[in-house]
């Protein structure tokens, strides 16, 4: 539990702050270790930032570039880290942020490491995160690693929005056009079949199986559309939350030749700047590797990563002849690794290919959406003009029986 005390120093200042304890007379011995006289105890809510208390807030990828970089300001402008958290509490508001800067401080007050707090939630803070801000921690080079985490999650950002705004007039379409199906078949279609049917002309097979789709969703619209919906979500969440689906997902789409392209650039962009900002921030080549793997989210590239770690580098390998080894990555990147690791400008080469891939992730996007579009629009002509040819088959046999 959290308690927020207020308390007097023996030359009478007053001070507050919160300490963790199981109750409060923990809180009492505490504060009497340190010499402070207690005015004023209070349990604080519960603010833990990997459960629901705040109706699904969550620390998003725009917090934490908030977050390195007042840090990084703040202790290159000579304000210890202490100080630089507390001025943090103050000025964030929102909960979930406020709660992680306050168990910051407390751990930082109880002589427990600065990563420490971010290694608790790996829901929000990756591996490369936590190891980035340790390495910075060790070598006394944190604000250099606060730096570098900016950028790198500046960058990160700024993918996430191409690849969101690339893909939002495909979604929009796919919506709409569901809406505009589910307008057809459970109004207009009923009413239409209907009239068919009634006038004692028996239309083509093709036509009946259409009329009868309608009149069944028409008149079943309250079961079939929650059960469509449960099933929708059950398989979004199949593929999306269980380790299986995604497995399957993921080996379905790697398969296919656009969208396994995009997956591979992605993957690449990843390795080149997670695998830079390791070396930079001082961490030995094969841990780099091994966190970099964890990182790059797609399963061959960290098979690979993990062979030329365990199997190359830790055999005296030199990095270039590990990755040569591989055939995974391309040959550029091979060769591009093995000429800067002989003249020393391994992590500038690394940049280079970094910003190099996020250009191709852009234009990766682009081509998928442009192969998207038209296939979203086909499948919906084509339900569309099923409908129609439905309809319009019987009304040339009325006309010709009259």
């Amino acid at each position: 539990m959290k308690f927020h005390y207020i308390a007097s120093q023996p030359n009478g200042k007053v001070v507050e702050g919160d300490l963790n304890a199981s109750n409060t007379e923990e809180v009492l011995q505490e504060l009497a270790g340190k010499g402070l006289r207690p005015i004023s105890i209070k349990m604080m809510k519960r603010l833990d930032i990997g459960g629901v208390q705040f109706f699904g807030q969550a620390v998003t990828v725009s917090d934490k570039v908030f977050l390195t970089r007042y840090l990084s300001l703040m202790l290159k402008a000579g304000t210890d880290l202490f100080r630089a958290i507390d001025i943090l509490i103050n000025d964030f508001d929102k909960p979930v942020l406020k709660a992680l800067l306050l168990e910051i401080r407390t751990n930082l007050e109880k002589g427990n490491p600065f990563y420490t707090t971010f290694a608790k939630y790996p829901k929000y803070f990756s591996n490369v995160f936590v190891n980035l801000i340790k390495a910075g921690e060790k070598s006394g080079n944190l604000t250099g690693v606060l730096d570098n985490l900016n950028i790198s999650l500046e960058k990160e950002k700024e993918l996430k929005n191409k690849v969101r705004s690339a893909l939002v007039y495909p979604i929009i379409l796919l919506v709409m056009s569901f809406l505009m199906l589910l307008l057809l078949v459970t109004f207009a279609l009923p009413r239409i079949a209907n009239v068919f049917l009634s006038t004692g002309i028996t239309p083509p097979l093709f036509s009946r199986i259409v009329f009868n789709v309608g009149l069944f969703l028409s008149d079943n619209a309250v079961v079939v559309f929650p059960l469509l919906a449960i099933f929708a979500v059950g398989v979004w969440y199949f593929f999306s939350k269980v380790y299986l689906g995604r497995r399957i997902l993921y080996a379905v789409a790697s398969r296919l030749p656009i969208i396994g392209n995009v997956m591979d650039q992605i993957a690449l962009q990843r390795f080149t700047s997670t695998f830079g900002a390791l070396l930079k921030s001082g961490m030995p080549i094969i841990d780099s590797l091994e966190i970099t793997a964890d990182a790059v989210g797609s399963e061959k590239f960290q098979a690979s990563l993990r062979n030329i770690a365990r199997e190359g580098i830790a055999k005296g390998l030199t990095i270039g002849e590990a990755f040569r080894r591989e055939g995974v990555f391309p040959m550029v990147v091979t060769n591009l690794i093995a000429v800067s690791e002989k003249s020393g400008h391994t992590e500038d080469i690394l940049k280079t290919l970094s910003e190099f891939y996020e250009s191709e992730v852009d234009n990766a996007v682009k081509t998928l959406v442009a192969f998207i579009e038209p296939i979203l629009l086909l499948f919906i002509g084509v339900l569309i003009g099923t409908i129609a040819v439905a309809i319009i088959v019987p009304i040339y046999q009325l006309v010709g029986g009259v």
